[in-house]
């Protein structure tokens, strides 16, 4: 079969790719929808994933698709050829003490999944029992792929706690930032969005936003700081909770002056391994500042995304805004490392060639 192999730092290459025997308790899916990722396109400038994926290796991890092979024992757990699924990219033991305490996320033996970019993909075991999920047979594959990432949002909204009739900012809008927007407004927060793009800013209207605010470049010293000034002196009050989804270290630092005092930061956006922020120290101690960071999902947030999905609170429609076949892939994700400003990209893992 065809499939995308990362070889390293910038380094796609489409494969023909012999498909694995099925293991004990694998299924074998025919990927029908694979989408594009932050995650994928910082692991292809990376070129490694310390946690998820070591080249060479099959690259990708959002899809959907539909069973078509059972691997020894499957059936005994209510899978058939045909079901129409979506999986998560990871599942946890179960066992440890992270996964004792509804801290799954954390879990210190998560299993990862990777290879999407394909025609087909081997679910492993533990996923199948822990994260692979049946869909209605009206829910389409593309909007089912959308469930990974939407889980990791339902995941930082139910650590920062988020309540109807909250004030909340979203620093950010990108994928992420988009998808906390159509979280928190359909639980009834009121939705400020400070990001770049006109077409991203207009989309966050569309999900429910009140207010949007261009994050233009600023001209002076430090050279690439976000102008975030002008949002924090125009604000009639500050915000309840700032969700910053950018993961950059001045972000990081200015939403703590965007939020009220007794508020909460999520620093949901990863920066990059080593990076170090300065924080006020007086500010944090004398606002009685919540500041927390969330990270990956559980499958309770898996399962609570696909509902979302399922009940039409994020739709493909909004956050697809583009198709590639697989043979354009190393092509896409050179752009996408250049400032392509695609939401998502849908991926024709069965049309090679276009």
């Amino acid at each position: 079969m065809k499939a995308a192999v990362l070889h390293g730092r910038e380094q796609i290459r489409i494969e023909e790719v012999t498909p694995p025997a099925l293991r004990p308790g694998e299924v074998r899916v025919r990927i029908e929808a694979a989408l594009t990722c932050g995650t994928d396109l910082k692991v292809f400038k990376r070129g490694y994933h310390a946690r998820m994926i070591t080249p060479p290796a099959v690259f990708g991890h959002e899809l959907a698709g539909v069973i078509s092979e059972l691997g020894p024992g499957v059936p005994d757990l209510g899978w058939s050829i045909g079901d129409r699924v979506v999986s998560a990219n990871s599942a946890p033991c179960g066992a440890c003490f992270f996964c004792n305490h509804r801290q799954e996320n954390l879990c210190e033996d998560l299993v990862f999944l990777n290879g999407a970019y394909a025609e087909t993909i081997v679910i492993p075991a533990r996923l199948v029992q822990k994260n692979l999920l049946r869909l209605k047979p009206e829910t389409d594959f593309r909007d089912a792929a959308l469930t990974e990432p939407l889980a990791c949002v339902a995941q930082g909204v139910e650590d920062a706690q988020l309540r109807p009739g909250e004030q909340v900012l979203v620093l950010g809008a990108g994928p992420i930032g988009l998808m906390f927007v159509a979280l928190a407004t359909h639980l009834g927060c009121q939705v400020a969005v400070a990001g770049r793009g006109e077409k991203r800013l207009r989309l966050a209207r569309k999900l429910g936003a009140r207010e949007v605010f261009e994050a233009a470049e600023t001209a002076g010293p430090p050279a690439g700081k976000p102008s975030l000034e002008r949002l924090h002196t125009s604000m009639l009050q500050p915000f309840d909770a700032v969700i910053e989804a950018v993961g950059k270290p001045e972000t990081w630092e200015a939403a703590i002056r965007l939020v009220r005092k007794g508020g909460t930061v999520n620093f949901f956006g990863g920066c990059p391994s080593g990076t170090t922020i300065t924080l006020d120290a007086g500010l944090m101690h004398y606002s009685s500042l919540t500041l927390l960071a969330s990270f990956h999902h559980t499958p309770r947030t898996v399962r609570r995304a696909l509902e979302l999905i399922e009940a039409g609170v994020v739709r493909a429609m909004d956050f697809v805004d583009g198709e590639c076949p697989l043979s354009r892939l190393p092509e896409l994700f050179q752009s996408m490392a250049a400032g392509n400003h695609a939401v998502k990209t849908l991926i024709n893992v069965h049309e090679s060639n276009d």
